[in-house]
């Protein structure tokens, strides 16, 4: 007898159907929309632990020296930039 003629036994697991993970099409690609939403979700992710970063007292001091940092730039490009004018 052949396996494809015999009736399931009560005792015997039915075969499952193949059932495609939620995101994914039958060929297992991603579609747009699970992407989107994992993008999504990571850039969320990122703001938050940004923002909670920034509230510590090492992330303050962070945004100090690099305010620090941004003024002297600044104030080297303007010496710069008057070194670099024509004498009249």
């Amino acid at each position: 007898m052949s396996d494809e003629s015999r009736t399931p036994d009560a005792t015997e697991p039915a075969e499952p159907k193949p059932e495609y993970e939620a995101g994914y099409d039958q060929a297992g690609v991603p579609t747009f929309e699970s992407v989107r939403e994992k993008i999504e979700n990571r850039y969320a992710s990122a703001l938050g632990a940004a923002e909670l970063d920034a509230e510590s007292p090492d992330g303050r001091l962070a945004e100090e020296q690099y305010e620090k940092r941004q003024r002297a730039a600044a104030e080297r490009l303007a010496q710069i930039r008057e070194s670099m004018r024509p004498e009249e």
